[in-house]
């Protein structure tokens, strides 16, 4: 059993939760709140086992809805922005990559929050640009969900639409990280027995998450996850500041 399990599981059940509901989150709830306990280095590799099992159990159900005109671009700006990423989470600080990246995210839901949207042209190169943005995320500090998700609620994709395609984009994404950590030494053994002891706590979440997602309406549904991003920016920023 892996050290604070009980920690652990409480934080992949949350993370379950938010996963099941709005189609992302995952890591950056997992990341937020384990990496108070446990090293990032370990916890974000994790956090991508996870988004694979969590992916697999829901792609059945949202295979209909996704939206394969931004996923193909999103995962080309993927495949060439996280290997960077995984090098910037080996070699540069990773305190201030996590605080850089959770004040622009903050800003950019809180503003979408506030119904300030921003007048972006959708297009190839807006979805090729933000698999960039958000590939170097992923690979660095776990948050390449959290921008994703933020540029699919600029352009207004429906939350069905939404959320199958970002539950796609990250099981590929997912494989493709721990691939390249694998060559980097950041995946490691103790990265897949870490994922296999929480699996059943996330997946208990994910059911409950999937659940809420069929009952809420679209505004809610934009409101509730809007305020779940920030609030996970929020806490990524005080996690960066405080320990």
């Amino acid at each position: 059993m892996p050290e604070h399990f009980i920690f652990l599981s409480i934080c992949a059940f949350a993370a379950g939760v938010v996963r099941g509901f709005s189609g992302f989150g995952l890591s950056a709830v997992l990341v937020a709140s384990g990496a108070f306990l446990v090293s990032p280095k370990l916890i974000i590799p994790a956090a991508q086992c996870l988004e694979i099992i969590a992916s697999i159990s829901m792609l059945r159900s949202v295979w209909p809805d996704v939206n394969f005109r931004w996923l193909k671009p999103m995962l080309i700006g993927y495949f060439f922005s996280i290997p960077v990423g995984v090098a910037a989470l080996t070699y540069l600080p990773g305190p201030a990559l996590r605080l850089m990246g959770c004040v622009v995210l903050l800003l950019a839901s809180s503003a979408l929050l506030f119904k300030f949207r921003p007048n972006f042209k959708d297009g190839f190169g807006l979805r090729l640009g933000t698999g960039l943005g958000a590939g170097f995320l992923a690979g660095s500090t776990s948050l390449g969900g959290m921008l994703a998700s933020v540029m699919l609620f600029a352009v207004e994709l429906p939350p069905k639409a939404l959320r199958a395609t970002l539950t796609l984009l990250f099981f590929f994404s997912a494989c493709y990280s721990l691939t390249v950590g694998s060559f980097t030494g950041v995946t490691t053994r103790q990265t897949f027995s870490l994922a296999l002891w929480l699996a059943l706590p996330l997946l208990a979440g994910i059911a409950v998450g999937a659940r809420g997602f069929k009952h809420v309406s679209v505004e809610n549904f934009r409101r509730g996850v809007l305020s779940v991003l920030s609030l996970l920016s929020v806490l990524g920023i005080a996690r960066e500041l405080f320990r």
